[in-house]
C-alpha cells in the first residue's frame, strides 16, 4: 500500500504500515536497526501560509535542495536498512512543487521502498493529479483540517475558500475508494471545535483522525497552545471519538498512548477529567448519539529517533520535523549510520531521559514528546512539559501541583 500522509511529521503516524509489510507485526521490527517512517522534506515550497507551518513553507524552493539524481541515491541507500524497508514519506513544503515528484514515486517504488506522499490541498491538486498517484498504487491519502467552520481552517491556513476546497477533496478521495486520513493540528483557535470536527470525519467515512498538538518551531512559535491540564481533557475526549467507528492517533502527545491504557483497563488514575473534557464530550455525543463501536485509539510505541527519522531539503537529518537537533547530513554520511550510531537516539531508543520521564513507568510505550522537551528545556532527553501524570516513584507532587509549578 502506497500512502499520502499530511506534512506534519510524526512519531505516531503508523498509516497502515502493517498492511504494506504483510500485517507484520510492530513488535517483530528492530527500532535499533532500522525505522518504519523515513520523512523527507523534499522541498520548502508551498502555496499556502500555514501559521503553525514546522517548516516555514514558501512560494519558491530554497537552494541546496537535494537533486533528482541525489534524491534517487537517497531512496536507493534505504534498501541499506534491510527488509522490511521503511516507508518514505515525501513531505515538505508541498511536494507537489517539485517536477520530478512523479519520477520520485516511481523510482522508490520500482525499487521496493512504500512511497507516502503529504501535499497541500492547493490548485496542484487536480482530477488529473489523483489519477496519477492512483495509477502509481497510492491507497491511503491524508488531508489537514484544522476548523470545522471555514473561518477557523482559513485563518489558520491562511488561505480563503480553503475549506471548502478541503471538504471537497476529501470528499472526492473517499468516492473514488482512497483510505483517507484526516489531520487536525490542536491549538488555542481550534480546541474547541474538537467534536465538530469528528463529526465532520465521521459523517465523511474517513478511516482515520490523526490528531497534532503544537510544537514551539517555525511559525508555530507564534500560535497558542493550550495547557498540560488541557492536554490531558483533550486526551480523555479522544479515546472518546475512538469509539465512532474510525481510527484516533496523536502526534506529539504520547501521553494519549498512557490515557489509553487507563481507559481500557479501568485504571482509577490520579488525574479526572475537567470542564474542557466535560464540554467536548456532550458535544461529541450531542452530535453523533452514543459510541457505536469498541475504542479505535491507535498507539504504536515509536517517538522522534525511534522507529522515525527526518531528511530536510538539504540532507541534514533530525530525530524528526519538530525536532531541529541536527545529527548528520545524508551527502557526506549513510543515513543507516547515523540511524544506528548516533549516540542521541541511541539514548531515546533506550529511554534514557531526564526528569519525570526518566522515571516514568510509561517511558517505552510513551516518552514523551521529545520534540517538545528540546523546544522548552533545549534536552532531547528532558521531561515533557505537557504531560501533568506524575510517576509513582515521585508521588511527592500530585499532578495539579506541578502543573502550577511549571507554568
Amino acid at each position: 500500500m502506497l500512502i499520502l500522509s499530511i506534512k506534519t511529521e510524526t512519531s505516531e503516524t503508523f498509516l497502515n504500515y502493517q498492511q504494506r509489510i504483510g500485517k507484520m507485526p510492530t513488535q517483530n521490527i528492530n527500532y535499533e536497526e532500522r525505522p518504519i517512517l523515513v520523512f523527507w522534506e523534499s522541498t520548502k515550497a508551498c502555496l499556502l501560509a500555514c501559521k503553525h507551518c514546522r517548516a516555514e513553507a514558501i512560494k519558491n524552493p530554497l537552494p541546496g535542495e537535494l537533486t533528482t539524481e541525489e534524491a534517487f541515491r537517497f531512496i536507493d541507500s534505504l534498501r541499506d536498512f534491510g527488509k522490511p524497508y521503511p516507508v518514505l514519506i515525501i513531505t515538505g513544503g508541498d511536494p507537489l512543487m517539485r517536477n520530478d515528484i512523479y519520477d520520485l514515486i516511481e523510482h522508490a517504488s520500482k525499487n521496493g521502498i512504500p512511497v507516502s506522499l503529504a501535499p497541500s490541498v492547493t490548485p496542484k491538486i487536480t482530477h488529473e493529479t489523483i489519477k496519477k498517484i492512483k495509477e502509481l498504487g497510492v491507497k491511503t491519502i491524508s488531508i489537514s483540517l484544522d476548523g470545522a467552520t471555514s473561518k477557523t481552517h482559513e485563518s489558520i491556513r491562511g488561505i480563503q475558500g480553503h475549506f471548502y476546497s478541503t471538504i471537497n477533496i476529501i470528499r472526492t478521495l473517499v468516492t473514488e475508494g482512497f483510505t483517507v486520513q484526516i489531520n487536525t493540528a490542536v491549538m488555542r483557535d481550534n480546541v474547541l471545535e474538537l467534536p465538530y470536527i469528528a463529526s465532520i470525519v465521521k459523517n465523511l467515512k474517513a478511516a482515520i483522525w490523526e490528531v497534532f498538538f503544537l510544537i514551539k518551531v517555525g511559525r508555530g512559535i507564534n500560535a497558542e497552545e493550550i495547557s498540560p491540564i488541557e492536554y490531558e481533557d483533550v486526551m480523555y475526549f479522544l479515546y472518546d471519538a475512538s469509539m465512532y467507528g474510525f481510527i484516533v492517533r496523536t502526534v506529539e502527545a504520547p501521553f494519549f498512548r498512557r490515557v489509553v491504557i487507563w481507559r481500557k483497563n479501568n485504571i482509577n488514575a490520579d488525574y479526572k477529567p475537567g470542564t474542557l473534557y466535560t464540554q467536548l464530550s456532550y458535544k461529541l455525543k450531542e452530535l453523533l448519539g452514543e459510541p457505536i463501536s469498541e475504542s479505535k485509539a491507535q498507539s504504536v510505541g515509536t517517538r522522534d529517533g525511534k522507529g522515525i527519522i527526518f531528511v530536510a531539503y538539504n540532507g541534514d537529518v533530525y530525530p524528526s520535523g519538530f525536532l531541529p537537533l541536527p545529527l548528520g547530513n545524508i551527502r557526506t554520511k549513510s543515513i543507516v549510520d547515523i540511524y544506528r550510531n548516533n549516540q542521541i537516539l541511541k539514548n531515546i531508543r533506550a529511554a534514557n531521559f531526564n526528569g519525570r520521564c526518566g522515571i516514568c513507568e510509561y517511558k517505552d510505550i510513551c516518552g514523551g514528546s521529545r520534540a517538545r522537551a528540546y523546544s522548552v528545556y533545549k534536552d532531547p532527553l528532558g521531561e515533557d512539559p505537557a504531560c501533568i501524570y506524575i510517576p509513582k516513584s515521585n508521588k511527592s507532587l500530585t499532578p495539579y501541583q506541578h502543573h502550577i509549578k511549571i507554568l
